[in-house]
């Protein structure tokens, strides 16, 4: 593995390149770059692995890019060697934010696109993004060695899209290697050199940062002006707040330390400080002793798109949760959270998401990293409620919702984007029209594929929505949305009552026409959900004081002394040793007991219940009796 040739001090900014790779999920993108790292040399043939930028067990294992990843890699052009500061990005919606940050970086983008499956919805979302961030555009068409690849025809709509001509779009294989080379001689050749002034006192933009349990917060910047020395004192311009860094380098494709970064390089820089508040993604970095006199522009933070609760099984690991999010917040800037009571599962967080794949990756991470098991409830988005008497409430959580007479409900609304072939069109229309949404335009790509406009309410996307398209359009369909503004909608409250108590974890804010649907299917869940006990529990729907909805399960008589019939002391403590184990894992709601496995079924956004959990709840609700 080479080292970087900035060992000495910084690299000449004129022999730097920066650029990042975007696309739609699935096109390719960690591919190339494995590629790119093969060709350049600084990953050996016996280091390489499948994905090798992709660094966390959770991106392995699902296939796809969570974290944009930053690397400086080598490249020599007649006889001239260059510094290549490449950025791989995700290609899902839910993860824009990462791919919008690292654009911030960047003077250019390498638009990939899949030659078997042409142009998609959020390669035009990753598109415009670049082209507002006035950055260089490099057409490629990736996967040309499949059978099913259709070069030409997709080589058109690229080049119909951003107006150039089909032969300036390059023609690639991530798996073979074919044509990266001309890639790698294309981003020298066009990308535009940093344009910062190296002799202006240093500023530099962080663009991400991970936590470090040994070193602490390890922040990630993008030199835009000037110089940092090692061991110089810094200033975070946004906290103000003075640090000595023990580290500063670059990342080929480990962090590699070096006596200085100057303008134009992207690297990193440890400042040793453990607490997780002293390091905010979009803050301006400057040297202490030089100051900058103003900051660089930061980014506009995210607006989440999902809420839900994340609470943890056992209340005790509450400060654990909360220790957890503060430092994976760090390693995910677009995740927003505040503290949530709830009476049914005590302490957790209300968090804000971009999207269900976001929240789902979250948990999981939460899960893996910090070892904690989590109840996540059903995801919501955010209301504005006008009451009769003229208050208005803000409404992220059904619990919050007001009592009394609601004058007017107002709901976030997107535009979405499909793009789909053009026999699936009455399919999809006939799909967005059940989730309430009105029909823009309509253009078609090619001959063969149409993109579709639709404003709809978010609350009809967040939960199948994207799962229905797929299935409707056999896979082919793809959809992107962003933010378009709010409507007014005729929504109620439906409250879940057990025993006769309202469970605020399974109430829910949905359009009136779909009321009683909901009330029935939650009803039905939970009937087959919660274990019978010593006596009859009715499970109510309820919009207000009207019940739309009613199951019941029925009493169970049972013999307490069953089990008490003598024998070894030792089999009688370890019956004892099982029901106290599993009374830890029950949540009390009145007299009634319902097993956590009950609760995460029922908040599940599947209508259908495994059956394998209903047997697991049954299983271990007859242990416990």
């Amino acid at each position: 593995m080479s080292e970087p040739n900035n060992q000495a001090g910084f690299t000449d900014q004129s022999l730097i390149r920066n650029f990042c790779i975007i696309a739609h999920i699935d096109h390719g993108k960690s591919t190339v770059a494995d590629r790119i790292l093969q060709l350049s040399g600084i990953v050996s043939d016996r280091e390489m692995r499948d994905r090798f930028l992709d660094r966390m067990d959770i991106e392995q294992e699902r296939g796809i890019t969570i974290k944009s990843q930053a690397v400086r890699v080598p490249w020599t052009l007649d006889g001239q060697e260059y510094t290549l500061g490449m950025i791989d990005t995700p290609g899902h919606v839910d993860f824009t934010y990462e791919v919008s940050r690292a654009l911030a970086a960047c003077e250019g983008a390498v638009l990939l696109v899949d030659a078997t499956q042409g142009i998609e919805a959020q390669t035009l979302s990753n598109l415009y993004m670049a082209i507002e961030h006035d950055l260089t555009i490099i057409p490629v068409l990736n996967k040309i060695d499949l059978p099913s690849a259709e070069t030409e025809k997709h080589a058109e709509e690229i080049a119909g899209l951003i107006g150039c001509d089909v032969s300036d779009v390059l023609r690639v294989s991530g798996k073979t290697g074919e044509g990266v080379e001309q890639l790698l001689n294309r981003i020298v050749e066009e990308i535009p050199a940093p344009s910062g002034d190296a002799s202006a006192p240093a500023r530099a933009l962080i663009f991400d940062s991970v936590y470090d349990s040994y070193r602490g917060i390890v922040t990630y910047i993008r030199m835009v002006d000037g110089e940092l020395k090692s061991r110089e004192k810094i200033r975070m311009m946004g906290l103000s707040t003075v640090h000595d860094p023990i580290e500063l380098g670059v990342i080929s494709p480990d962090m590699v330390p070096t006596k200085a970064l100057g303008a134009g390089e992207v690297g990193y820089v440890i400042t040793g400080v453990k607490d997780v508040g002293q390091s905010k993604v979009g803050d301006t970095i400057t040297a202490e002793n030089r100051r900058a006199d103003e900051p660089l522009p930061g980014y506009r933070d995210p607006k989440p798109m999902v809420y839900a609760g994340l609470f943890p099984v056992d209340n005790a690991q509450f400060p654990d949760l909360r220790d957890a999010l503060d430092k994976l917040k760090l390693n995910d800037a677009a995740l927003i959270y505040e503290p949530e009571t709830s009476v049914a599962l005590g302490f957790g967080f209300r968090c804000g998401f971009l999207g269900l794949l976001h929240m789902e990756i979250v948990a999981e991470r939460l899960s893996r990293e910090f070892d904690l098991d989590l109840i996540s409830t059903a995801p919501n988005v955010t209301y504005d409620v006008t009451m009769e008497d003229g208050s208005l409430h803000h409404v992220n959580n059904p619990s919050e919702f007001p009592e009394g007479k609601v004058k007017r409900i107002v709901e976030p609304v997107v535009a979405a984007d499909i793009i789909t072939p053009k026999e699936f069109i009455g399919a999809v229309m006939e799909l967005c029209q059940d989730h309430r949404g009105q029909m823009g335009t309509m253009e078609y790509i090619s001959t063969e594929r149409v993109e579709m406009h639709y404003t709809m309410p978010l609350a009809e996307i967040v939960f199948d929505f994207f799962d229905q398209l797929k299935s409707r359009t056999k896979g082919y369909a793809s959809l992107d949305y962003h933010e378009s503004g709010e409507q007014s909608a005729d929504l109620v409250k439906v409250d879940i009552l057990i025993q006769g108590e309202k469970v605020d974890a399974f109430s829910a804010v949905v359009h009136r026409d779909k009321a009683y649907a909901y009330g029935v299917m939650m009803t039905k869940k939970l009937r087959e959900l919660i274990p019978r006990q010593q006596f009859e529990i009715p499970i109510q729907a309820a919009i207000g004081s009207r019940i739309i909805a009613r199951e019941t399960i029925r009493a169970l008589r049972k013999d307490v002394l069953a089990k008490c019939y003598g024998g070894d002391i030792t089999r009688k403590r370890k019956l004892l040793e099982k029901q106290k184990a599993g009374k830890k894992r029950m949540k009390m709601l009145g007299r009634v007991e319902v097993p956590q496995e009950a609760f995460i079924a029922a908040l599940s956004t599947d209508d259908s219940t495994d059956r394998d959990t209903k047997d697991k709840i049954r299983a271990a609700a007859k242990k416990e009796n």
